[in-house]
């Protein structure tokens, strides 16, 4: 029914407008697994793609396919492991694992779980996630790690929903990020400012999250998540900071909308937990094209 095209993308540096051509086939991937799936979540998948994009294929994330364990990478955590078919088609078009396996995400057997698993062999996978708010306190654990045990120059970046900041546990990680001067961490928040039963401003408001993240010692960055200029310069500026050891985490608050570009999802929280049935994808693909 759906077929995937067998291309992978190199990791490099790249011009902004090189990314939209990435981000179309990561959402076309999106779009055709969740169909064959018939369950999983199309709103954050498709509204984060611009973001896997750039991270993953603009020469900013260190990482080898071919080795991955390899110790000198950096690491990302999907605090957010609901959007993990996001997850799954860049690491597919990384070539971490063959293209061919997106269809069989959620299904019995499949490496490709409902949330990311360690116990499945899936390469690329740092963790384990699913409950929300504990992918980051994770991801808090490895930089710490890196900087005070280990002594190496990895990156660790992670991302949550901003759903997800609701959760109690989000706050102590971010005090202890903060705490710990932790200038090799990159906390992404998809700010789209949706979640599974109506807007995060309506169900519990995590606003102002800029000052929030200020007053636990953060570099904050806001910016539009789908421009891909500026994605590509909070990675750099990240970067830049862990390089002068300026002492402080940096968050990444990337303003995004629900099922980006997709016009029937667009910036509707009921695309939070839903996938599109095949006539709705086929819309959707044409969309793309």
């Amino acid at each position: 029914m759906f077929e995937f095209e067998k291309v992978t993308f190199e990791n490099k540096p790249r011009e902004s407008w090189e990314f939209k051509p990435i981000a179309k086939e990561l959402r076309k991937d999106v779009i055709k697994s969740l169909a064959l799936a018939g369950s999983g979540h199309s709103g954050g998948s498709l509204g984060t793609a611009d973001l896997f994009a750039v991270l993953f294929f603009g020469g900013i994330m260190r990482y080898d396919p071919q080795n991955p364990k390899w110790e000198q990478r950096d690491r990302f955590v999907l605090s957010a492991g609901h959007i993990c078919p996001i997850l799954y088609a860049t690491l597919a078009r990384a070539g971490f694992f063959p293209v061919e396996e997106l269809k069989t995400l959620r299904k019995l057997g499949s490496r490709l779980q409902g949330h990311p698993a360690l116990d499945v062999g899936l390469p690329g996978i740092e963790t384990a996630a699913g409950s929300l708010g504990q992918g980051i306190s994770i991801a808090v654990g490895m930089a710490l790690s890196d900087k005070y045990l280990d002594k190496n120059d990895r990156r660790v970046f992670a991302l949550t929903g901003d759903g997800e900041l609701q959760e109690g546990s989000t706050w102590e990680a971010a005090m202890a990020a903060g705490n710990y001067k932790l200038d090799n961490l990159c906390w992404i928040v998809d700010n789209n400012d949706c979640q599974i039963d109506g807007r995060v401003r309506d169900v519990m408001s995590i606003y102002p999250i800029e000052k929030k993240f200020e007053a636990f010692n953060f570099e904050v960055l806001t910016i539009d998540g789908h421009n891909y200029s500026e994605i590509y310069d909070s990675f750099k500026k990240f970067i830049q900071n862990h390089e002068q050891k300026i002492g402080r985490p940096t968050v990444i608050i990337a303003k995004t909308k629900m099922g980006y570009p997709i016009s029937f999802m667009f910036d509707k929280y009921e695309w939070h937990g839903i996938p599109p049935t095949e006539e709705q994808a086929l819309i959707a693909l044409k969309e793309l094209e």
